[in-house]
């Protein structure tokens, strides 16, 4: 009877330490650098993004991460926000073929943007969100492939550049994917440009001037039942003055 016991005992902690080990390296292998939009990444739009970079290495800190934009479907508004620690650089490059956008053509677009540790590093069990705002984003594709560069302060250097391809197992190193929904009504996505500003201004001063349209139509309608109860009520009391008048009459006579 121990002998069975003891057999089962190792076969749980076999079976454990096997589950164990599967789900460490899942945890390895899911931990990549990657792209994930706040709210809304709409085909025509705008939207704002956070590059996650986690440290993969135990021995050593993230100090450097690159990220490339796509030659072929040119971005040529982004725009990085400061992260405290670390120094930011845009670089763009001469487009083959101008872009339209808002009516203006445009002959350079961001090629890649780099973030250079300045103080801060990404350290062992730690990750770093750099946020970006992006536009205008193409309207003839469904996902955006990001290449990313990850250096490490001892001189190792990570290229997320595999490009995973659908219904194939995930490459070894694959590059960020900014995924891309259908198109929204307004053409903005999560995150405008601040020459939209103006018009943003103006449609909520207009929503302004409406309510307070609206809000001038209950107060007359308002003070119009007042008035209309008012008046009722001084011909019911002088009804009442003349009955009791008319009352006293009879009683006397």
């Amino acid at each position: 009877m121990s002998v069975s016991r003891t057999h089962v005992s190792r076969a749980v902690l076999t079976g454990g330490a096997a589950v164990a080990s599967v789900l460490l390296l899942a945890g390895t292998a899911s931990a990549h650098v990657g792209v994930q939009p706040q709210g809304e990444a709409a085909k025509g739009g705008y939207a704002t993004v956070n590059v996650k970079v986690p440290n993969e290495r135990d021995n050593a800190s993230t100090v450097k991460v690159e990220v490339n934009f796509p030659t072929d479907h040119p971005l040529a508004s982004v725009m990085p926000q400061p992260v405290p620690g670390w120094k930011v650089e845009v670089t763009k490059a001469k487009l083959a073929k101008p872009l339209e956008l808002h009516g203006k053509k445009i002959n350079e677009a961001v090629a890649k943007v780099t973030w250079t540790a300045a103080g801060s590093k990404i350290g062992p069990g730690q990750f770093q969100q750099f946020p970006l705002s992006l536009g205008q984003l193409p309207e003839d594709t469904d996902r955006l492939v990001l290449k990313a560069i990850q250096t490490y302060d001892n001189n190792e250097v990570v290229r997320w550049i595999e490009e995973p391809k659908d219904g194939a197992p995930e490459p070894e190193n694959p590059a960020p994917v900014l995924k891309l929904s259908a198109a929204s009504a307004d053409h903005h996505g999560g995150a405008a440009p601040a020459g939209d500003d103006k018009a943003a201004d103006d449609k909520a001063g207009h929503d302004e001037k409406a309510g307070e349209h609206k809000e001038k139509e209950a107060a007359g309608s308002t003070d119009s039942a007042a008035r209309v109860l008012g008046v009722v009520g001084i011909l019911v009391g002088l009804a009442g003055i003349a009955f009791g008048v008319l009352a006293g009459r009879r009683r006397s006579a």
